[in-house]
């Protein structure tokens, strides 16, 4: 079986709908004609339709079923099954509507963001699936400005602004639904470059039990969400789960006889019985100021999408100390790293020990495809002289790619989990401010980033290329080399 290799250009001449349902790969253009790969029996039934639907006249380059199964796989991979109603109206859309092309495209891959970037030659654009840009579709530097007027337009920006990085927000509608876009904007050489944050409005498939906690650690964290006071900090890069982590324990906590107020930027997902509140620091609505107020609000529970600074941070213990149950995210490496740097802000020991009930840490790993992964013969040249100790006899197994994970390798994320409850002992260790906490980790069984990470790559869940990042950015993985 002979491959397809098509370029950006070539890709986007179509949508996905039109591929899958006429099973036809774009290969080139010329002039006023589009040839296609297709199999020879389906050329002939779909070629008329075609030149109709997109006003140029249609030839074929015929190839056998599993090539172009291969390639519409590989290039096309947010087909859903469409019927043909459905992909006859998106492909009149498209035509007129290259910004809603590309928003629907992103949406069907479960994409978290969209990249448009202008450069010298061309105009890239690059959708973030798992965790990893890809890049979708390409466009004449000339045609930009167009875009960018029509994205501005839609997230209430201001169009004639181009030295100053802007931010905006946008509803945009599918035949599933609507759901929010959050846009940013940051000069460069060649223009404007745009980001796009695809936000869901849909809370029903967020359960605190389907996101990665193992049992004990699912157990320590629901016993912490119990209490009626005290903070709960979840830790991560951005990307990392974090706040998916916050709505999860959110849904949980919201019931008729409790108030819950939530201060974030952005609000991601709207919850039904939870009062949410957009940052805006243009007016001075900043976490902090938000906090001042939401204690005159009778709160039982309170959410900071982010503790950024010592104000927002002395604030949040403040409330806890008044009686009510704060959940908020701090940017560290682990969960003893959030204490450490909350110390460093400035927040006093004691007051932290005191009203700290959990700290969590978390990333998100990529998984192999069970269908295609194989070993790793080459891992132990891949792995830094810091780490070989700890990968020593280790099977390890690599991406591949296939039909199944649209020849990416992986197929979805898992978040890993590092819960530290504060019991006694954890207090005292906070207030005499002991940094190096690697024996109370051993002796009570907590399980590091660290461990965990090797843990996956141990059982073949996800490749030494993905465990390394992980590795090196987790201060703990020097106590593990000394088990």
């Amino acid at each position: 079986m002979a491959d397809i290799n098509i370029d950006t250009e070539i890709q986007q001449l179509i949508t996905s709908e039109q591929a899958w349902h006429y099973k036809i790969i774009p290969k080139e253009v010329n002039g006023s004609s589009i040839t296609f790969f297709s199999n020879k029996s389906n050329a002939a039934i779909v070629e008329d339709e075609l030149e109709l639907i997109l006003g140029k006249e249609v030839r074929f380059s015929f190839s056998d079923d599993e090539t172009i199964k291969h390639a519409l796989a590989r290039y096309y991979r947010s087909h859903n099954g469409n019927s043909s109603k459905k992909v006859q109206q998106l492909a009149n859309q498209d035509v007129d509507d290259f910004l809603g092309r590309i928003i629907n495209d992103a949406h069907q891959s479960r994409s978290s963001d969209i990249h448009i970037e202008p450069m010298e030659q061309k105009c890239r654009i690059r959708i973030r699936i798992d965790g990893k840009l890809i890049e979708k579709y390409s466009m004449n530097p000339k045609e930009y400005p167009g875009l960018l007027n029509k994205i501005k337009v839609k997230s209430n920006m201001d169009i004639a602004e181009k030295r100053l990085p802007q931010d905006g927000r946008m509803v945009h509608d599918t035949i599933s639904g609507k759901f929010d876009i959050r846009v940013s904007t940051l000069p460069s050489i060649y223009g404007e470059k745009i980001v796009m944050r695809l936000l869901s409005n849909d809370t029903t498939e967020i359960k605190i039990e389907s996101l990665g906690f193992n049992d004990t650690q699912l157990n320590h964290y629901l016993t912490g969400t119990k209490r009626n006071q005290g903070i709960i900090l979840i830790s991560g890069p951005t990307g990392s789960g974090k706040t998916t982590t916050l709505y999860a324990t959110l849904k949980i906590l919201n019931t008729d006889d409790s108030n819950i107020l939530t201060i974030e930027d952005p609000v991601e997902y709207t919850i039904d019985g939870v009062n949410q509140v957009q940052l805006n620091e243009g007016i001075g609505l900043s976490f902090a100021k938000a906090l001042r107020t939401f204690l005159r609000q009778d709160p039982d529970i309170i959410m900071l999408g982010e503790i950024r600074d010592v104000d927002t941070a002395q604030m949040a213990i403040r409330a806890a100390l008044t009686g009510h149950l704060v959940l908020s995210t701090v940017h560290t490496n682990s969960a003893w790293g959030t204490i450490s740097r909350l110390i460093d802000m400035g927040v006093p020991a004691y007051n932290l020990a005191d009203t700290l009930v959990l700290s969590v840490a978390q990333r998100l790993i990529r998984l192999l495809c069970p269908n295609c992964k194989t070993i790793d013969k080459e891992a132990k040249e891949k792995v830094p002289v810091a780490l070989r100790d700890l990968t020593k006899g280790i099977t390890t197994y690599k991406a591949v790619g296939c039909n199944e994970c649209h020849f990416t390798g992986f197929k979805g994320r898992r978040a890993l989990y590092e819960v530290l409850p504060v019991d006694k002992e954890l207090e005292k260790l906070i207030k005499q401010q002991v940094f190096d906490i690697d024996d109370y980790l051993k002796s009570n069984d907590i399980s590091t980033i660290s461990k965990l990470v090797l843990d996956a790559v141990k059982q073949g869940e996800t490749s030494i290329d993905e465990a390394i990042p992980l590795l090196l950015n987790d201060e703990s993985f020097n106590a593990l080399s000394d088990n």
